[in-house]
């Protein structure tokens, strides 16, 4: 624990305290407005925290009470996170992308009393709700456009709020200090709602213990420390941005930078050049895809000089990163690559300062993995989720493996059970599950081991955790092969052309799968073929897009093909889908993970004609539209047969 002269500092205010007097000129918060970087120093950011916090007391905050916060990264949400701390209230990050009835749930199941919304986009969702919540009060906003003509009753503008706390200053701030000065560590620091893979979304209680020591622990692990930038862009309600941008940012002491829009994104990343960087696999396809795509529109010499390199990268390149001997012609060449090729394409990308980057949330590729760490670029993976505070496993440095998820993070202890489930004990394991104690005994026993869900093995000698999948994923082929779906996927995506992948073959003899098609980078594709299209499901059934898709999968299955464990799980037979995979349609969830009971029970017909032989299947599919409205769209699919390899490695067609 850090100290300070009132002993250890074990919670969020308390560091936030701390830091306002260790650092108070030290940048805590930037955000692009406007075009421009505005910024606030630790001693600022206290002060706008406290005055949110006072104008919160004044409005009737009482310990206890629930605040939900819903939009998208910027400064002053994050602030109201510590504020309403401070008061002995408990933040409730939601999903702003989230619809209207998905927002009612949550807002009814926590019951809060208040919501601190971005705007009025986020205003209308929970005004249209509204009927439904009993318990909400008060709903802040914090961009003022268009919220004039309505009825301000209950609606409040976040600076105003923040006035009349100032306003009220002597007489509320003894109210503030004693509530502050009796939060404790067990008390609780957030509640972040899972995303929902199987069910409803479930609240995982968190303590300022579990938030503070596990950020503590994992700082230490890769020395990060008040220097650090970091690029505030996923969800706020997603764990792994609370603690990078509130965990580790008020530990460790660095600022925390919010970008001006998500689609000025790219741009923000490149002026801000963080050094330490997190996104989820996701993230690293879109990026490589953009990549690939500027690449095929480059002229020849370019193309010639980015391919030799790469090739050199891939050779070299990790084994530079992991310290280990290469020669000095290698080096040398290395060397040139990166004048050349590898920091220009890291300038681009914004990943030129990057001293610590980490991916986790669902497995990466190994070929995007690996394509990274070629340029240069120290991303590590690690294992992690919501219940954990995020971190279960990391990877130290020299020790980086595309096939593991590290070792047990500080203070993490593992096992694996008789069924191949992976369990942890650690400081940073949840309370409970709110007004769940079904489903918090069903995977917390009374020891503290929380059952991850997911099947993998500790490797001998080297302690790191490899996950094979999903524990409920995993299962056999009819021959009694291993099926693990996610493997193979992730080989899928690496692909520029595959934007998602959903295989399926648990208890038959044959893979089959659905893809969904990069819009981007096959459009660009068709652009440059004079192909003409009109929307994505014609683009998507075109046979040229077909074939190449084909020439993926089968490209996939001679690799899947080489382990003998998982050799069953080749694709036989695939379909291009119609639309892409949504979250607004229930087929994924807010964190894109794909939701693979809903799918096969949505596309039944089709998984049914994938495996009935069927050369073409028409099918009518419920959609819903930005906004909101529900609509249908049909469609007549090819289904496609791909080469498999057999056993004895030779090569045969698909039944």
């Amino acid at each position: 624990m850090s100290h300070t002269a009132g002993g250890p500092v074990e919670t969020v205010p308390a560091l936030l305290d701390r830091n306002a007097k260790t650092w108070p000129d030290r940048t805590a918060y930037r955000e692009k407005e406007f075009g421009i970087w505005q910024s606030w120093t630790w001693a600022e950011a206290r002060e706008e925290i406290r005055a949110l916090a006072l104008g919160l007391l004044n409005l009737g905050v009482q310990p206890g009470d629930f605040i939900a916060i819903i939009g998208t990264n910027r400064p002053h949400l994050y602030w109201a996170i510590p504020a309403a701390q401070m008061l002995g209230a408990v933040p409730v990050p939601l999903y702003s992308d989230s619809a209207a009835e998905e927002m009612a749930y949550v807002l009814d199941h926590c019951g809060a009393r208040f919501v601190v919304a971005e705007d009025q986009e986020q205003v209308d969702k929970v005004l249209e709700v509204r009927a439904g919540l009993p318990a909400l009060e008060h709903v802040l906003y914090l961009d003022p456009r268009g919220m004039r003509k309505y009825d301000h009753a209950h609606l409040h503008d976040f600076a105003h709020i923040q006035e009349q706390g100032r306003a009220a200053r002597d007489e509320l701030t003894p109210e503030l200090e004693r509530r502050a000065a009796a939060l404790g560590p067990e008390d609780i620091c957030v509640m972040l709602y899972t995303s929902g893979t199987t069910g409803k979304p479930k609240g995982v209680v968190l303590s300022h213990r579990n938030i503070v020591e596990t950020s503590r622990n994992s700082s230490t692990f890769d020395d990060l420390g008040p220097g650090e930038e970091v690029l505030a862009y996923l969800p706020m309600a997603w764990v792994g941005d609370f603690i990078f941008s509130i965990g580790q940012a008020y530990w460790s002491g660095f600022c925390v930078n919010c970008p001006e829009s998500a689609e000025t994104l790219s741009t923000d990343l490149r002026e801000i050049g963080p050094s330490y960087y997190f996104a989820p696999p996701r993230i690293f396809e879109t990026q490589l895809t953009n990549v690939m795509i500027r690449m095929e529109d480059a002229g020849r010499f370019k193309k010639w000089l980015f391919d030799k390199f790469m090739a050199h990268a891939r050779r070299v390149g990790g084994r530079l990163l992991d310290r280990q001997p290469v020669g000095t012609a290698d080096r040398l060449l290395y060397r040139l690559g990166g004048w050349l090729v590898y920091g220009p394409l890291k300038d681009t990308l914004g990943l030129g300062r990057v001293r610590v980057g980490y991916t986790a949330g669902e497995a990466i590729g190994p070929e995007i993995f690996d394509f990274y760490r070629s340029l240069g670029i120290n991303l590590k993976q690690l294992y992690g989720q919501t219940e954990a505070s995020v971190f279960i496993t990391q990877q130290p440095d020299g020790e980086v493996r595309s096939d593991t998820v590290g070792v047990a993070s500080p203070g993490v202890e593992l096992k694996i059970d008789e069924s191949g489930e992976v369990f942890y004990r650690s400081p940073g394991v949840f309370q409970l599950y709110y007004k769940n104690p079904e489903s918090t005994a069903s995977t917390k026993d009374a020891e503290g081991w929380v059952a991850t869900g997911d099947a993998g093995f500790i490797e001998e000698g080297t302690g790191h955790l490899r996950i094979i999948d999903r524990a409920k994923d995993v299962g056999k082929m009819a021959d009694g092969r291993l099926f693990a779906p996610k493997y193979v996927e992730n080989k899928l995506k690496f692909f520029p052309a595959i934007l998602e992948a959903v295989v399926f073959g648990d208890g038959r003899e044959t893979c089959a799968a659905f893809i969904n098609i990069d819009l981007t980078a096959v459009g660009n594709w068709a652009e440059r073929n004079n192909i003409a299209y009109s929307s994505y499901q014609e683009l998507a059934g075109h046979p040229q897009v077909l074939e190449t898709i084909r020439s993926h999968v089968e490209e996939v299955n001679r690799s899947v093909a080489a382990d003998e464990m998982l050799s069953g799980c080749q694709i036989h037979r695939f379909l291009v889908l119609h639309k892409e995979l949504d979250a607004d349609d229930g087929e994924m969830t807010r964190t894109r993970k794909v939701r693979r009971k809903i799918v096969a029970e949505k596309y039944a017909d089709l998984i049914a004609a994938l495996y009935d032989g069927s050369k073409q299947v028409s099918t009518r599919t419920e959609v819903t539209y930005e906004d909101g409205r529900k609509g249908h769209i049909s469609a007549t699919l090819t289904l496609c047969d791909a080469a498999v390899v057999a056993q004895g490695a030779e090569r045969v067609a698909a039944e």
